[in-house]
């Protein structure tokens, strides 16, 4: 039987260190120490292994409400781009079926103006991705999409046509992009 200061002499351990007197004692790396403990009781490992799982299941959680908190970006001013619509592009006698088309062709010109393509043209590029193009939006994509609804909605009121909001949205896009990725509280938020 070796004691643990003659092991770490014999084996040249690293890790792991024992000193003797009032002080002393025997102390390792952590992971050296949790490897210890599960060998010794079979409880700790069994409690190492669900606090484990208890922290992934709160990284995966956090990771989700992340998700959801990006993308509701996009729906903080939904709002006041829908009403804007609503009260500017929808005649009152439409029927709904056609003020949905309107609603979506603004959806598509918002979609044109920064990623440069309508929500079709991605599924027909994108077969076996689920969800819709601002669902695989990064961040700064999102955040400049909530700045484009609320542009959009005042040009709309400022009655331009669809052709002149489009390139001023895709100006507007450009350099806000541009801003964006240069922005470090930004990249916090990823």
């Amino acid at each position: 039987m070796l004691s643990g200061k003659q092991w770490i002499e014999k084996t040249k351990a690293i890790g792991i260190i024992s000193k003797t007197g009032r002080y002393g004692g025997t102390f390792a790396h952590k992971d050296i120490a949790f490897e210890f403990a599960t060998w010794i009781s079979p409880e700790f490992k069994l409690y190492l292994i669900k606090e484990f799982q208890r922290l992934k299941e709160e990284e995966t959680k956090r990771l989700e409400e992340g998700w959801s908190a990006r993308r509701m970006l996009t729906k903080i001013n939904y709002r006041i781009h829908t009403d804007a619509i609503q009260e500017h592009l929808i005649p009152p006698q439409i029927p709904q079926q056609q003020a949905s088309g309107i609603f979506a062709n603004e959806a598509d010109l918002l979609n044109k103006a920064l990623f440069g393509k309508i929500a079709k043209e991605w599924r027909e590029q994108n077969p076996k991705e689920e969800g819709n193009i601002r669902d695989h939006a990064d961040i700064t994509q999102l955040i400049c999409l909530a700045n484009l609804e609320t542009l959009n909605a005042e040009f709309i009121r400022q009655k331009l046509s669809s052709e002149r909001r489009l390139l001023q949205l895709n100006e507007i896009a450009i350099i806000q992009m541009k801003s964006l990725l240069k922005n470090n509280s930004v990249k916090k938020l990823t």
